[in-house]
């Protein structure tokens, strides 16, 4: 902390000087925007905090930051004044020796001097003038709940810029670079509600419906100030739920004229049309659920639609961005404000003592209060760059697993699941398998029914913890739980997502596949106002370079992308991955019958991207396509082949000036080749023939119409295939030689254009989603699954590895892991990662479908060839989860009185601290002790209510130390988890009730099962405090650690982010 002094007064009647009080208000109303204090109608993320301080904030803007302005100008006044009392002194000691009375009869000089030190007072204007300036500073980076980092200085009167550039050829650069992209589309596409309670609870959900920005005179330089307005057809009931939609848009010159304003003003004003609309436009009994107060302290008589219509289009409309290093940025930038914008050349160079003071003064006092408040705006932006950057807690852990993988024993169990066999009808129609002789379906259905479909997929969300334990012992027995797993699903924001599963994939994934919103039209994000490429930018580069890390040494990225952000996306990639790294574009013909454009253009294509992470990564090969295989007719001892010519006259190597050493004689006798003596000129850079030719020999050169080409093979390859060599007479007599290609397991290497029918999405992906799913308009434009299936064959290079994709949305890339698997019997893996509702209405049933049936129609399997599997499915929490569940606890007692006794220490606090530590006890910053490790909970807001959620504290700790599960168990009350982490020591982790399982308990627990962990350990951890270090034997090499302290250093452990 800076524990210097102020001396600064902290009276409330300190007034600004007459004149400047514009000036500061403007300054004060730009800073409770910035310090978030201007919204008391939100009680969500980080301004439901804020309005707890909005007291102790308003104090120090008040009292505080204007006497410090007024004490630095101070300075400047209380130097010029003792200047001059000095200068009247001297002049009245003259006037004393030259004979006059100073006092009556004063000189010219005395006289004047009397007068300004009589008339001397406060600067108003240079007050004003500090105001201005810091109101002028910091107006320019921040817009409507954000920093925008453009670095700016005025250059002959106009407004210039500057970007950070190293010196390389070619840089790409945004508006918003150096930030974290943080927005969401969660509750932009649905955001959902309760009111009422009980037996009368119902729901609303908040919609955005498509908009047409052509309407209604919009003018192009408005169309990127969007705001929320209600659609045309806003009202429904479906399903007994209230369907209200939006349209996000820009305004319509009359909508602007009807609400003015500019920003929040403006959407607050829309805010309450679309209030009284809805209430008009409803029954009375919505409308009195809807009406019920849900006031604050700045608004009484807020009603619960209001709050949620605020809190729906504020969480759309702002804070979009956080800054990496805000403080330092802003500093950077008072400082080169200082010295172009306030600090006058003039001043300096007219030598005006008293100019120059004061024009020092104001720089003196706005980099002074511009620091204090760069100090508390850095608090603001890294306490929730803090809680961006935090490991993300696994709330929930499920598994889903093949029936001929679970042991018989839970059968009976399983089949009085109720809540199961329902799933099992819905996705797999197993009440209309026709009898063939095997076990026929009833509710609930039998044991032998189960065993007779061993690939109906089982759901531990279905069951109880007692089974799930039970399930998992199983497992653990038939092997390495980690090896077994054939695919993650995880449901969350994939930054966070790539975070937490960095430390157990890092350097271990063989495809990353990527397949983005392409940021138009359907496939638009949400971004902030005037920055829709950069916020796209912003996107991609942060989940890029944390993408990157997953990739080992012979791994390819697949990114797809259309024209719209190719050229971006293209040279994002390029700085990220390399140039070098780039191994090609593929242009993918995805909708053969084109979309229009209103530039005239018909897109029939998308764009595959593929980068390395290393180098000298060797691409896979596409399996020949039928009409390939048709021209291998020929076939011997070694396998099918064709006839090729061996003279290669297609291409700009084939000439002998590129190859010289591929151009020698061959001979023909008796239709048979043979290469003769030969010998190397390197003066001509010729072979030259040696040996003498006999009377039937015939000297033949790669030659053809007088032109000099080049054979196919050199001499060693030659040697080892001169069997394979004949000669052909075509019908005018001359001999040809051939050499017999042939087939190989490896396949043919990828073209740049890929234009089979089966990339068609249409036809291969919505298509096939909607006979899986048995519904259309599921999921818009999912790809082609041949399409990715041929990513995938072209990132890997064999038919085992992870593949990875954090823009899984409806699960097309699992699907195509599972057909390729099905397909060659590999084994190959996926990770998939979103967040948005279709993990749960699309990807997962899709993922089980395809399990069950490798063709469906209709929704329904056509055959029930399934294949046996394993995969975990993971909900982690949410940035805004973490946001909700903070807890805020101010100084008291000892701290309080220390505080109130030290005012620069209180305010160094205030600027600096106090965030981080008055939230420190929040659970979600594990602020609460390990005690009971299954029953941790986070408070916080699901469809509008807040409510306890459980957090996997076990699953979570497993990702943050890389741990690859052996085995995990339930021992008499302890949680014993198995395997090894990335530096191959092997751990075992113990989680315990401690009211349950105290020290001398978990010893003797310990004594009695240690055998069970057969690998020799290096490391046990273990929850609380505990005595298992002095329980090793001799010859045991292992050390016990204490959990806490090591999750919450690799919970709040730095992330790197350098490319």
């Amino acid at each position: 902390m800076n524990n210097s002094t102020s001396s600064h007064s902290t009276s409330n009647d300190v007034q600004p000087a007459r004149g400047s009080e514009g000036k500061f208000d403007q300054l004060k109303t730009l800073l409770r925007e910035m310090f978030q204090l201007d919204r008391g109608d939100l009680d969500f993320g980080l301004y439901r905090i804020m309005n707890l301080k909005t007291a102790e904030i308003e104090t120090f803007l008040d009292n505080d930051l204007l006497p410090q302005v007024q004490e630095q100008l101070d300075l400047t006044d209380n130097h010029e004044r003792v200047r001059l009392e000095q200068e009247l002194q001297d002049a009245r000691e003259q006037a004393r020796k030259g004979g006059y009375d100073p006092d009556t009869q004063p000189s010219a000089k005395i006289v004047d001097l009397n007068r300004r030190l009589a008339e001397m007072q406060k600067d108003a204007d240079s007050e004003a003038d500090v105001y201005n300036h810091l109101a002028n500073f910091f107006a320019r980076y921040y817009a409507e709940g954000d920093f925008i980092s453009q670095r700016r200085y005025s250059s002959g009167g106009r407004a210039a810029y500057l970007i950070p550039y190293d010196g390389e050829e070619v840089k790409l650069h945004w508006a918003n670079a150096d930030q974290y992209y943080v927005k969401t589309t969660e509750n932009y596409s649905s955001y959902v509600f309760a009111v009422g309670t009980g037996e009368a609870e119902r729901r609303v959900r908040f919609e955005v419906a498509a908009a047409d920005n052509e309407r209604d005179n919009i003018k192009e330089a408005d169309s990127k100030q969007r705001r929320f307005v209600l659609a045309d057809d806003a009202i429904a009931i479906e399903d007994g739920v209230l369907i209200v939609r939006f349209e996000h848009r820009p305004l319509t010159d009359s909508e602007k004229k009807t609400w003015t304003g500019n920003g929040v003003r403006q959407q607050g004003r829309i805010n309450e049309t679309v209030v009284d609309q809805i209430l008009n436009s409803v029954a009375s009994d919505w409308r009195d659920l809807l009406a019920v107060l849900a006031p604050t302290d700045a608004n009484e008589k807020r009603t619960l639609l209001e709050m949620h219509v605020e809190r729906y289009t504020a969480k759309n409309s702002f804070d979009y961005f956080i800054h990496k290093d805000l403080g330092g940025f802003l500093r950077r930038e008072l400082d080169l404000y200082l010295n172009t914008e306030v600090l006058n050349l003039d001043d300096l160079e007219q030598g005006d003592a008293l100019r120059l003071d004061r024009a020092l003064a104001r720089v003196r006092a706005t980099r002074h209060i511009g620091g204090k408040i760069i100090d508390f705006l850095a608090q603001l932006e890294d306490f929730q760059k803090q809680l961006w950057l935090k490991k993300k807690f696994v709330l929930e852990t499920n598994w889903c697993v093949t029936l001929d993988r679970v042991p018989e024993a839970l059968y009976p169990e399983i089949v009085a699941n109720a809540a199961q066999c329902e799933e099992w009808v819905e996705l797999f129609a197993v009440d209309e398998i026709p009898v063939n002789g095997g076990a026929t379906w009833s509710n609930p259905p039998s044991v032998d029914f189960l065993e007779d479909n061993p690939y109906l997929m089982l759901d531990t969300r279905h069951f109880d913890r007692d089974f799930t334990d039970q399930l998992l012992s199983a497992l653990s027995n038939a092997g390495s739980l980690d090896e077994q797993l054939d695919g993650l699903m995880v449901r969350g924001e994939n930054f966070q997502a790539l975070n937490l599963l960095q430390a157990r994939y890092q350097g271990h994934l063989d495809c990353v596949y990527v397949d983005p919103p392409y940021n138009t039209g359907d496939s638009e994000i949400l971004y902030k106002n005037g920055y829709k490429d950069a916020s796209w930018l912003m996107l991609m580069e942060n989940r890029l370079i944390a993408g990157k890390k997953f990739l080992s040494k012979n791994g390819i990225q697949c990114t797809t992308i259309d024209d719209i952000e190719f050229h971006r996306l293209r040279e994002l990639v390029a700085q990220v991955f390399g140039e070098e790294n780039i191994a090609g574009v593929a242009v993918i013909k995805n909708n053969p019958s084109g979309r229009s454009t209103v530039k005239g253009f018909s897109i029939a294509h998308e764009y595959a991207i593929f980068s390395f992470a290393y180098d000298d990564v060797r691409l896979g090969t596409i399996p020949r396509s039928e009409e390939q295989l048709s021209q291998y007719q020929e076939e011997d001892e070694k396998g099918k082949f064709q006839w090729r010519s061996f003279l290669r006259s297609g291409g700009a190597n084939d000439f002998r000036s590129a190859r010289p050493r591929l151009h020698y004689p061959l001979i023909i006798t008796d239709n048979k080749v043979r290469l003769p003596e030969i010998e190397w000129n390197s003066e001509n850079n010729r072979w030259r023939l040696i040996e003498n030719s006999l009377e039937n020999d015939e000297v033949v050169w790669p030659i053809s119409n007088g032109i000099e080409y080049t054979w196919r093979l050199g001499i060693d390859s030659l040697k080892k295939r001169l069997q394979d060599l004949r000669v052909r007479r075509m019908r005018n007599g001359r001999k040809i030689i051939e050499i017999k290609f042939r087939l190989n397991g490896e396949g043919v290497l990828p073209k740049t254009v890929w234009d089979e029918r089966e990339m068609n999405a249409t036809a291969y992906g919505t298509t096939v989603l909607r006979n899986v799913m048995g519904e259309s308009q599921m999921f818009s434009f999912p790809k082609s699954v041949y399409a990715v299936e041929k990513s995938i064959r072209v990132c890997c290079n064999q038919n085992s590895g992870t593949i990875l994709d954090y823009f899984a949305g409806s699960g097309t890339t699992g699907h195509a892991v599972i057909n390729l698997n099905r397909e060659d019997g590999g084994q190959r893996k996926f990770i998939l990662v979103d967040m948005a509702d279709y993990f749960d209405t699309v990807m997962m049933p899709r993922m089980k479908k395809v399990v069950y049936s490798p063709d469906w129609k209709d929704g329904k399997p056509v055959s029930r060839k399934g294949v046996t599997q394993l995969f975990k499915y993971l909900q982690l929490e949410s940035y805004e989860d973490t946001m909700d569940s903070l807890d805020v606890t101010p100084p008291s007692g000892a701290q309080q009185d220390l505080l109130a006794e030290n005012p620069a220490l209180a305010e160094d606090y205030r600027l600096r601290y106090a965030l981080g530590e008055e939230t420190a006890g929040s659970a979600c910053l594990l602020g609460k002790a390990f005690s009971d490790p299954f029953s941790y909970t986070l408070s916080v807001v699901r469809d509008g209510v807040r409510r306890e959620v459980q957090v996997d504290l076990p699953e979570t700790f497993n990702y943050l130390i890389g741990l690859r599960v052996a085995s995990c168990q339930r021992i008499d009350g302890v949680l014993a988890i198995a395997g090894t982490d990335p530096e191959g020591r092997n751990c075992l982790i113990l989680w315990r009730n401690l009211d349950e399982t105290d020290c001398a308990a978990l010893d003797a627990w310990f004594d009695r099962n240690r055998d069970l962990f057969a690998e020799p350990l290096d490391i046990i951890y273990v929850n609380g405090d505990h005595t298992l270090n002095a329980m090793q034997r001799p010859g045991e090499n292992w050390t016990a650690k204490t959990i806490e302290p090591i999750f919450r250093e690799l919970m709040f452990g730095e992330i790197n982010d350098e490319r």
